[in-house]
């Protein structure tokens, strides 16, 4: 089974313009994600969708740069986006990671890819019923599925964000939902605010006597010891899907 992991992309942001090519510790966000990604032993293939706009040209370049191949395509229909990118690569697997996630864990992609192959589901997420911080968001989902949604799908929300035509009809589609031992969902490590950029620079920082590879272990434990560093961004509501 072919698994292609396909990270969406794109220089605009309403409230942090830009944010997928700051840079962190030598690398940019994006390279981070990808950094991580290239660590999961069941992922064929990874590329980038970013859109057709001459914006997103500096996606693309980094992409290059990273040696990951880009697909561009819709701006604000990113399941055809997406389609059209799983298509092109082949894929039998796609496993969706956005770009505003450098702390996105290996070892929590790698077990959500096998609850993907040993329960037999169309879909699996550790999104669903959250344990785990916000941005270390991953979805699993057959190109099956991945092309009924795309044929099917007529609301704007479920073409700009991908899947919520797969989960919000289980009747339809198989869905297993990764959890962690323990609630971590209180955590927020993904990309979206200048106050998440502090958090997430200041993990990078504390976290680097560590080495060149935070793991979710390491924040843990960082954050354990150091909880006043999540008031940094503990007022920031996540933007709603409709």
């Amino acid at each position: 089974m072919k698994t292609v992991a396909i990270v969406q992309a794109r220089m605009g942001s309403t409230r942090l313009p830009g944010k997928v090519l700051k840079q962190i510790n030598g690398l940019s966000v994006l390279g981070h994600v990808v950094d991580r990604l290239r660590r999961v032993p069941s992922i064929d293939e990874l590329w980038i969708a970013t859109t057709s706009k001459k914006n997103d040209d500096p996606i693309e370049d980094e992409a290059r740069r990273l040696n990951i191949q880009v697909y561009r395509g819709s701006e604000d229909d990113v399941l055809d986006r997406y389609y059209r990118t799983a298509k092109k690569a082949g894929a039998e697997a796609v496993l969706r990671v956005t770009s505003d996630c450098p702390l996105i864990e290996p070892a929590v992609v790698e077990d959500l890819i096998c609850l993907y192959r040993e329960s037999g589901s169309d879909y699996a997420s550790n999104t669903l019923e959250r344990t785990y911080p916000r941005g270390l968001d991953a979805e699993i989902f057959s190109f099956s599925a991945l092309e009924t949604a795309w044929s099917q799908a007529s609301r704007p929300y479920e073409r700009e964000h991908v899947t919520p035509y797969l989960y919000q009809h289980p009747d339809v589609f198989r869905c297993a939902t990764q959890r962690g031992s323990e609630d971590y969902s209180h955590y927020r490590w993904t990309l979206d605010t200048e106050e998440d950029w502090e958090l997430i620079r200041t993990i990078f920082e504390k976290c680097r006597y560590e080495g060149p590879y935070i793991t979710f272990e390491d924040a843990k434990v960082l954050l354990f010891h150091y909880p006043e560093l999540n008031k940094i961004n503990a007022h920031v509501e996540q933007k709603k899907l409709v």
